[in-house]
This record gives C-alpha cells, sequence and structure tokens, in this order.
C-alpha cells in the first residue's frame, strides 16, 4: 500500500492562458526593454565612472589571457584618451610580463563578458557596453517568464518583465560596462532555474505517485537538470562578484526547503527524513560542487597564461607536472585571500557613497556622467548627465509591497513572498554588517540584483489588487484599474527621469528639476 497521505495532483497548480502568450508576451516586452537600452548605446561617447577599469581588463583579457596595467594607474586620463581616440597602445611596456601584472579585485567572468562585446564590436562605446545591454534586456524575459511560473499568470508575467524595463537604475547599468549588471544577471537566472526545479520536482513526485514502490521517504527523484543549470548560473554570479555568494547560500537553503516542503504536501509519513537521506546529497552536488567548479573554470585563462598577478609561472613549471598544478592552485588561494583583505578593508571616501540603509528611499544615486556648462540646448547653459538611480514610483510601490509581503508571509506562509523576501535580504542586508563593521565604501548600484525581486514583489502584491479569474466583474475591473494605474504612473515616471539617464542634452533648469532630491547633486561631506 503505498505512503500518500494526501492527491500529489495539487503539488503542481496548472498554467493559466495559452502557451503562446506564455512566450510571445514576455518576448515583446523584452523587445521593448531592448530598444530602451540599445538606442544611443554608444553615447555619452566617452569612458563614464568605472569603465575605466572594465574595459582595459576586459580588452586586456583578449589581449594577453590576463589583466595587466595601462599607462599609469587605472584612472589615468592619458590610457583613456588614446582609447577615445582608437590608439590602443595603452600598456605599460614591461621585459618581463610579471612586472605588468594588475592586481584586480573581481573574478573575471563579468569582464570576459564584457570582452565579448569588445570583441564583435571594436574598443568602442558600443562595443564595451554591448554585452551590458544584452543581459539587461534578456533578464527583462528572464524576468517575465519566473514571474509567470511563479503566479501562472502571462498577464503579471508580462506586468513584471514591463516594470523592470522602466527601472532607471536597470536601464543606466544596462547601458555601462560595470560588473553588477552581470551579477544581476546570473543571480536571477539561477533563481528562475531553481523555480522551474521546483514545479519540476513537484511533478516528478506526482508522476510516480501511481508507478513507483514508495516508502515513507517517498522515491528519488533521479538527475536534476534546472537545479544544476541553477548550481552553474549562481557560480557564474559568484566569478562575477564575490558578493553572489550570498545569493547562493541563500537560495541553497530555499530549495531544499522546497524539498521537504514537496514531500510533506505530497502526504509522506517521514518527508524531512526523506529529504535529507533523498534529496540533500544530490544537492550538495548542484548548489555546492557545480558553482565552485564554475568559479574554478572562470579563472581558467589565469591560470595558462603567464603574467597573472600572483601567477609565478616560472616557478610551476620548473619541477614537473604536479607541481605546476600543486604551486598554481596555491598561488591561486593566495590571491583569492589578498581579493579578501582588499574588500574588507576598502573604506576610501567617495563623493558618491552612501549607506544600505538609505538605498530604498534611493537617497544617494551615482552621477556616472556629467557635463555641465556646455551650449547647444538652446540655453546659456547646458548640462549631460547619466545620473544611476531607480525610478522613484516603482522602487517606493516596491517597497511597500515587500511590507506587505512580510504580513502575508507570516499568516499564510506563502511559498512566494517568502522567496522574494529571503532574495531580498540576502542582496540587501549584508550590506549592512560591512558599513557597521568594517565602515566599507558602497553604493546605490549595489542594489541591482535585488532590483528584480523588487519587482517581483511587486508583481506578486499586483495579483492580490487584481483579484481572483473566478471573482466578480466588478471586483476585477477595480483591481485591473488599480494595477494599471500603478503601470501608468511608474511609466510616467520613466519617461519623465529618462534624458538624465541616457545622457540627453538638457538645460540646466531642465537637469535639476529631474533631482529628486539636493542630495542626487550634492557631494557628500567627509
Amino acid at each position: 500500500m503505498k505512503d500518500w497521505g494526501s492527491s500529489p495532483r495539487r503539488l503542481v497548480p496548472p498554467m493559466q492562458g495559452a502557451t503562446l502568450w506564455g512566450w510571445l508576451g514576455p518576448v515583446l516586452v523584452a523587445v521593448f526593454g531592448g530598444i530602451l537600452r540599445f538606442v544611443r548605446l554608444g553615447e555619452p561617447r566617452s569612458i563614464v565612472f568605472d569603465e575605466t577599469y572594465y574595459i582595459k581588463d576586459a580588452y586586456s583579457l583578449l589581449t594577453f589571457g590576463v589583466e595587466r596595467t595601462t599607462l599609469g594607474d587605472a584612472k589615468n586620463p592619458i590610457a583613456d584618451r588614446r582609447i577615445m581616440t582608437g590608439d590602443l597602445d595603452i600598456w605599460q611596456h614591461c621585459p618581463n610580463p610579471a612586472d605588468c601584472a594588475a592586481f584586480v579585485a573581481h573574478p573575471p567572468l563579468g569582464k570576459w563578458m564584457i570582452g565579448a562585446g569588445e570583441w564583435m564590436f571594436g574598443m568602442t562605446p558600443f562595443g564595451w557596453r554591448f554585452a551590458a545591454a544584452v543581459v539587461g534586456t534578456l533578464s527583462i524575459l528572464v524576468l517575465a517568464r519566473v514571474a509567470r511560473r511563479m503566479t501562472r499568470s502571462a498577464l503579471l508575467g508580462c506586468l513584471a518583465g514591463l516594470l523592470l524595463a522602466l527601472d532607471g537604475l536597470h536601464l543606466v547599468l544596462s547601458r555601462t560596462a560595470l560588473l553588477d549588471i552581470f551579477l544581476m544577471f546570473w543571480v536571477l537566472a539561477g533563481f528562475a532555474c531553481l523555480v522551474a526545479d521546483r514545479d519540476w520536482a513537484r511533478g516528478r513526485l506526482a508522476a510516480r505517485y501511481e508507478t513507483s514502490p514508495l516508502t515513507s521517504y517517498g522515491p528519488r527523484l533521479g538527475l536534476r537538470p534546472w537545479r544544476v543549470a541553477a548550481g552553474v548560473c549562481l557560480g557564474a554570479a559568484c566569478a562575477v562578484k564575490w558578493s553572489g555568494i550570498f545569493f547562493l547560500v541563500a537560495f541553497a537553503l530555499m530549495s531544499f526547503a522546497w524539498d521537504m516542503g514537496a514531500r510533506r504536501a505530497a502526504g509522506l509519513r517521514e518527508p524531512y527524513k526523506g529529504a535529507f537521506s533523498l534529496d540533500l546529497p544530490a544537492a550538495s552536488a548542484a548548489l555546492g560542487l557545480a558553482p565552485a567548479l564554475t568559479f574554478l573554470a572562470s579563472w581558467g585563462s589565469w591560470f595558462a597564461h603567464e603574467g597573472g598577478y600572483g601567477r609565478d609561472w616560472e616557478r610551476a613549471t620548473s619541477s614537473g607536472p604536479l607541481f605546476f598544478v600543486v604551486d598554481s592552485v596555491r598561488s591561486w588561494l593566495k590571491y583569492q585571500m589578498q581579493v579578501l583583505g582588499f574588500h574588507t578593508e576598502l573604506d576610501a571616501y567617495h563623493e558618491y557613497m552612501s549607506e544600505p540603509w538609505t538605498w530604498p528611499v534611493l537617497f544617494r544615486p551615482v552621477t556616472f556622467h556629467y557635463v555641465g556648462g556646455r551650449a547647444g540646448c538652446g540655453a546659456s547653459a547646458c548640462s549631460e548627465a547619466v545620473i544611476g538611480a531607480g525610478t522613484p514610483a516603482l522602487w517606493f510601490a516596491a517597497w511597500l509591497a515587500l511590507l506587505w509581503l512580510v504580513v502575508r508571509y507570516s499568516a499564510a506562509r506563502d511559498w512566494r513572498a517568502g522567496a522574494v523576501l529571503l532574495a531580498v535580504a540576502a542582496g540587501w542586508l549584508p550590506w549592512f554588517y560591512y558599513a557597521i563593521a568594517d565602515n566599507r565604501t558602497m553604493y546605490l548600484f549595489y542594489m541591482i540584483p535585488v532590483v528584480p525581486f523588487m519587482v517581483l514583489g511587486l508583481t506578486l502584491v499586483a495579483g492580490l489588487v487584481l483579484g481572483r479569474e473566478d471573482a466578480r466583474p466588478a471586483r476585477r475591473a477595480v483591481g485591473a484599474a488599480a494595477v494599471g494605474a500603478l503601470a501608468l504612473v511608474v511609466l510616467i515616471d520613466f519617461w519623465w527621469l529618462s534624458p538624465v539617464l541616457t545622457g540627453e542634452l538638457l538645460t540646466q533648469a531642465q537637469w535639476w528639476a529631474r533631482m529628486l532630491t539636493r542630495s542626487w547633486v550634492e557631494v557628500a561631506p567627509k
């Protein structure tokens, strides 16, 4: 006799609507977001903010396989001017390549992704921003699809994608060659894979209801490709920035909690023992070993090429293959410890630094680019600016929605609310420790991996406002009007802010009118 206590059919609720619109709607929203990100992508025609580090590191990886120093230090204007005039002779010339090795504070995957655009389109603003625009656009599609899966509604999936497309911070980072947009993409992709794995595992559990001899633990589910894919994506997030580890740990715990919940919902007599016995070993490989191997693989070029920072190639190759491996790993581990020390001791003043508790209200965004006093806008003085700020209407509504999800999770244990809140906590709360314990230098754009989950939380609440499909027509009409009004307000706010997100030429009065508070422009005191 089987040990199911209830029918497993309720483990996987059906999707609503046609499959065609489940794909066509999100694709159309992503195309809209892509247009916003690719039009005038090469402007400003200058190196903005920290692009000066990553575009050179990316080009160095393409040229030498490792990061090397450019003329002077990383922000030396000589190298910047040569790049903008097409002269790419920007390297320090050293007889010994190791003498030119650059110490870099982040793993190489994000720079390789930037380098792919440089390889295809040249060392130009469009070339080095191309990959950021691609992953920014793809992230809109991924969020729309994962929102559809979580809500079982194509309409709500498209709403989530649209709101992400209209976020100012997401737009700016999709048009700038910084690493954070790549971190966001891999984190979101990993989360999406785990949500797909949740459905897949529950479907497998339900399918074996009649066909498998079951114990009180339940069946083994076999290889779970979506969870392996999630491990690779989250390993890639760590290979862009170390802060991906916060999401990896949080999502691994979340996925295993879902396994326990699935076995319990199926009515098994010993669901927790079953999860620990049957699910945990495979989960450890998928969300432990796979990310570690992915992270290590991202350093493959550093292992393979002479001249990388801390890479004692001559010593490693002098004593045979075994010593090459041992000494290479030893050098790599020493390098990682130096990077860890750099991050924990990074407390240098920056005029656009901010504290994490101010991020939800957009108190201090980063000015990525500003040129003032020039003519051409029909006034005596003009401004050309790129401000890394979220769309205020979207952010304020999203944080109110997250507060409501806290209440909902406390009352109903809604797994979707719990997943969103966990992702927001993983991307935001660790920075409180670094701010308090280490006084670390931080910026608003560190929140970009959290933005898709803010949008997802707002979408979940929009679904509650919209109401069930079987609700009275008047109830649905009121809900649809409220959700539509929110989307319209976000669109208008984004349209108003967009000139200072994309570097359009404005009069100084027009520029100043778009600054939410004086803290957006005033220099912070030391």
